[in-house]
């Protein structure tokens, strides 16, 4: 869909609408931008539907439905590109350059993001390493990682043939890497796994990173309160 940016009569109409000092009707938009009424209110429907222009209910002058008028929406144009690319580069290199704390920190946000995504297991109920390796595929899919899990019950590797954030890994491989480690450690904690994400290779192949999975350290048993006796 065409945007007020791409779009250079949609831009001049929605310039009209700002230095307007009161919304207006697709009539007075086309008389001060000098075209058709109809190519007007095209453009005006596509601005509304982009959420860069409100329809509101104009004061009627005498009787009969009260016009229809528009006004620009108050905020930021939300067209045009995004610098999120650029934005966690500079993070990143703030990060990298806190030296040795910045791999922990990365692993806890790992971890703690890992057991957001995968939201919380059912109840008084451990899944099996198969069960707990599915999931995280799953997931590692629904992110973008193409995983490809050998065979195997559970299987111990994961094949990660995408990578979401490959630019930013290949310039802060120290610490992007770490940080899918941890998601998928997190992950499979959340679950309650037993079993844990023990290792990634960074680029073991020409077309893949390799995850490694073994089981999980055995947890504490919970603790028992003795029964008293009168």
């Amino acid at each position: 869909m065409s945007t007020s940016r791409t779009s250079p009569r949609r831009g001049e109409i929605l310039a009209v609408l700002r230095a307007a000092d009161a919304p207006l009707g697709v009539t007075e938009t086309a008389e001060r931008v000098g075209v058709h009424p109809n190519t007007v209110r095209f453009h005006l429907d596509a601005l509304v539907e982009e959420g860069a222009v409100e329809r509101q209910t104009g004061q009627s002058s005498g009787r009969g439905r009260p016009p229809t008028v528009y006004a620009p929406r108050p905020g930021m144009d939300r067209g045009g590109n995004r610098g999120y690319q650029l934005l966690a580069r500079m993070l990143l290199s703030r990060l990298a350059a806190t030296g040795s704390e910045a791999r922990s920190a990365v692993m806890e946000t790992g971890r703690a993001w890992g057991r957001f995504l995968v939201g919380q297991p059912e109840p008084y109920r451990r899944p099996t390493p198969e069960d707990a390796a599915d999931r995280l595929v799953r997931l590692l899919d629904e992110l973008g990682f193409a995983p490809d899990a050998e065979d195997g019950k559970p299987p111990t590797r994961i094949r990660l043939r995408h990578c979401p954030f490959l630019e930013l890994a290949e310039e802060h491989g120290q610490l992007v890497c770490p940080l899918h480690l941890a998601l998928m450690q997190g992950a499979l904690a959340e679950l309650r796994a037993p079993l844990t994400a023990t290792g990634l290779e960074p680029f073991a192949e020409p077309d893949a990173c390799l995850a490694h999975l073994g089981p999980a350290p055995q947890q504490p048993a919970p603790l028992q309160t003795a029964e008293r006796h009168p």
